[in-house]
């Protein structure tokens, strides 16, 4: 966290929110209860659910194999630098 001016600037990691475990099971813990509150029945809250971890899942594994392709393409530069 940053202090500039008498504000608080927050810089958030999104790669980071965006595979964690915890940060999608903190987001159905707090949809679950909130849409049962609104009155929703436990089928439709359980579609939810269903649909926010599937979401975080496919988030979870493009980010990775992004990751995983950005490594691969920098070792592969240096590697070409190192031959010449």
């Amino acid at each position: 966290m940053i202090i500039k001016k008498g504000y608080f600037i927050m810089k958030i990691n999104w790669k980071a929110k965006l595979t964690s475990r915890k940060f999608w099971a903190a987001v159905v813990g707090f949809v679950t209860p909130t849409m049962l509150a609104l009155g929703a029945s436990d089928s439709v809250v359980t579609q939810v659910v269903a649909v926010i971890m599937a979401g975080a899942t496919l988030i979870a594994y493009i980010i990775g194999e992004g990751l995983v392709d950005a490594n691969r393409t920098d070792n592969t530069k240096s590697d070409e630098s190192k031959g010449e």
